[in-house]
């Protein structure tokens, strides 16, 4: 990193020019000047030097550091703070009981405090369980790891996605979403009942075929489940899998990437060229005087011109269009010659 080298390359002209200034004070001469900007100048090229080196180890410590700090747990964080707290108050309280004796200084103070630190922290920590009320919630920051909220649950789709192998990282599900399944599951409603229990089986399933972590996080201060999964996904730095579309428009607006199943579905649809053939049930009435309306096995709406005389039969087009729309896809086409005919 150029920060490190730079701020070694500091460091030596820092000491070349106290080594100057040693020099010039040591042996007073009218090349002190010359001498100091000499120490200087060597001092930062020798920094130049070991630079790489020094920004491979602060690189390496700055990576186990940052190892360290992702695996502790809220509850021991909570129970090393309360240790210290504790062997800070006996300390003040010691220096005060012992400050008038004559061999109690400040180093004996110092040594003291070190001591029921040490202890105290040591204790605490082993008995971190006991510190659970104390402890903050804490989030743990995984690249690449995917939130599932309830409706894309529901759906079901993204169980085939992962049997495919189309959804890599790891699966997050967090408590609120999985309190929001049970809250379906045992709904006076039977609609939400049937839901929720869809919802959990299907967790049951995608567990089967991948591993899931719970990420116990909640934010009391924010009341709708969209907002919490919103402010969890930006924390954590993972991706919403959703196919709640109003959901999706809010979290790109955060900055949250967003992987939408209804999406991922539009994309996939067979692609259908002018001139192709399609078979297709004619079910209804267009917009225009004699127009047909018939739909694909995937839902893709088909337009017929002059189709609607074969209004409950199964009719061979040619298609003449085909349109993105924002609700999906459409297809216009014309009655193939042997069915005009």
């Amino acid at each position: 990193m150029l920060a490190v080298r730079l701020f070694v390359m500091g460091l030596g002209l820092l000491l070349g020019w106290l080594a100057g200034q040693a020099l010039a004070s040591a042996q007073p001469t009218d090349l002190n000047r010359v001498n100091t900007l000499s120490l200087m100048l060597a001092g930062s090229l020798i920094a130049l030097l070991f630079a790489p080196r020094a920004e491979k180890l602060l690189t390496g410590s700055v990576g186990r550091f940052s190892r360290w700090y992702a695996g502790l747990s809220p509850r021991t964080v909570a129970a090393a703070t309360f240790g210290l707290i504790v062997a800070l108050l006996l300390s003040v309280l010691l220096s005060s009981l012992f400050q008038s004796l004559p061999f109690f200084n400040w180093f004996w103070n110092l040594l003291v405090t070190v001591i029921l630190a040490v202890f105290f922290v040591n204790f605490a920590v082993g008995h971190a369980e006991a510190f659970g009320m104390l402890a903050f919630p804490q989030v743990r920051r995984r690249s690449g790891s995917k939130l599932l909220d309830s409706n894309v649950i529901i759906d079901g789709r993204i169980l085939e996605l992962v049997r495919a192998g189309f959804l890599d990282g790891e699966l997050v599900v967090p408590g609120f979403i999985l309190r929001e399944l049970q809250l379906l599951s045992d709904s006076g409603d039977a609609q939400k009942r049937t839901r929720g229990k869809r919802g959990l089986g299907l967790l049951e399933e995608l567990r089967e075929l991948k591993p899931i972590r719970i990420e116990d996080w909640d934010d009391a201060a924010l009341k709708s489940v969209d907002d919490k999964l919103i402010r969890l996904a930006r924390e954590t730095g993972g991706q919403i899998v959703t196919n709640d579309g109003n959901l999706g428009k809010i979290a790109k607006l955060h900055g949250v990437t967003v992987l939408s199943v209804n999406e991922a579905a539009v994309a996939l649809k067979p692609q259908v060229q002018a001139g192709d053939l399609l078979a297709v049930t004619i079910t209804k009435g267009g917009q225009q005087s004699g127009q047909g309306v018939g739909y694909l096995e995937d839902g893709t709406m088909v337009v017929v011109e002059d189709g609607l005389k074969f209004r409950g039969k199964q009719t061979r087009v040619q298609v003449v269009n085909n349109v993105q729309t924002n609700v999906g896809r459409m297809i216009f086409a014309k009655l193939e010659r042997e069915e005009v005919a």
